[in-house]
């Protein structure tokens, strides 16, 4: 192998593949990117034996062959590169040397014959919407998903589509993300639950925002295809929980709220709440939202946010970090946060209500 190529397009690829490497493996090729040099350019994949995240990089090729290079390593070297052309090529040794200028990292190479391909994928349904109305849908309940590794079906987003509808959900069981995208004609009947990590993967994929993008499932996997890119990946076995229980059938305290206003205080009330397990406390009084937080070592915290209130003398306690990741996804300027009492979960949604998403979020105790 032998050849030159940009400098930015090839981090933007290596970056794009390094998603799907991962370095928690003791099996070392899954912690290596592939660099395939073909007359069509250089090809970068990374994979993790569930995740292939595949990108196209323009080269001059002046001789073609097939490499792996440990991710990390390689990605960590090119971010500080700056931009112009970068020179690899393979040397004695079972290495390769990466060149920019009179900087020269020589790196290790394993076997291309090891590295696992893309399988398969599609056949069986497909959804297809404008990129950035799969961004926004997205971006509206991935902060909701769960780290609990325990519980593989809630480290993913649910994707169901029944023709009219499209519901994506995510949760951790403190709190429900839930987004609705009411239209006729995305494809067909969908049930299926996506790795939070193959929807960050599609998110970065270069396709323009007003122009589609098309997921097929099959196979118990899902896959992408845009332009010299690709994503293939496992979907998540097991049956998603029964949300649709936890989100309140009724409401009878209401508080409107700016989303600036609210976001910045609860921002400064989060310096002491994260030593309280993130406790802030909500209390209603006449047109103001009153918070409090504590904390044993470094004192006690006061704000008020005016709001609008219907029936809005009430207390209740949330985590502020659970508050904040909400409003930030938030698209309009107002929140409106529904209620019944201080034990009962609250459901937040855009002031407007035009957005389609909502957020469930358990309360906390209020000692």
């Amino acid at each position: 192998m032998n050849l030159d190529c940009p400098r930015k397009e090839f981090f933007e690829a290596v970056s794009a593949a390094n998603q799907a490497a991962t370095t928690r493996t003791a099996i070392n090729i899954l912690q290596c990117l592939k660099l395939e040099a073909t007359g069509d350019g250089l090809r970068v994949s990374g994979c993790d034996g569930e995740m292939w995240v595949v990108r196209q990089v323009p080269a001059a090729i002046r001789e073609e062959g097939a490499i792996c290079i440990p991710s990390k390593t390689l990605n960590d070297i090119v971010a500080q590169f700056p931009d112009g052309d970068i020179s690899i090529s393979t040397i004695e040794g079972n290495a390769v040397m990466v060149k920019q200028g009179a900087s020269e990292y020589r790196l290790p190479t394993l076997d291309v014959e090891d590295f696992p391909e893309p399988p398969d994928f599609g056949g069986e349904g497909e959804l297809s919407l404008p990129m950035a109305d799969l961004k926004a849908a997205v971006d509206s309940v991935l902060f909701a998903v769960s780290t609990d590794t325990h519980r593989q079906v809630l480290t993913g987003v649910l994707f169901l589509y029944d023709g009219e509808v499209l519901t994506l959900v995510a949760t951790d069981t403190h709190r429900l993300a839930v987004r609705k995208v009411i239209k006729e004609g995305l494809g067909s009947a969908v049930n299926v639950i996506v790795p939070d990590k193959a929807l960050k993967a599609i998110k970065l994929l270069p396709v323009a925002e007003d122009a589609p993008v098309t997921i097929l499932f099959g196979g118990g996997r899902l896959g992408v295809e845009a332009d010299g890119a690709k994503v293939v990946s496992q979907v998540l076995n097991g049956t998603y929980p029964a949300w649709q229980r936890v989100v309140p059938g009724e409401h009878t305290r209401v508080w409107l709220a700016e989303v600036d206003q609210l976001s910045q205080k609860l921002k400064r009330m989060m310096i002491l709440a994260r030593d309280n397990a993130g406790r802030v406390r909500f209390k209603g009084e006449g047109d103001q939202i009153v918070l409090a937080s504590r904390s044993e070592d470094k004192g006690e915290a006061k704000e008020e946010v005016t709001m609008v209130p219907t029936n809005g003398d009430v207390e209740i306690a949330f985590n502020g970090k659970y508050v904040l990741d909400y409003l930030a996804i938030l698209p309009g300027p107002g929140v409106r946060i529904e209620m019944t009492e201080s034990t009962k979960p609250a459901v937040l949604r855009s002031a407007d209500d035009t957005s389609g998403s909502f957020c469930v979020i358990m309360p906390m105790a209020l000692a």
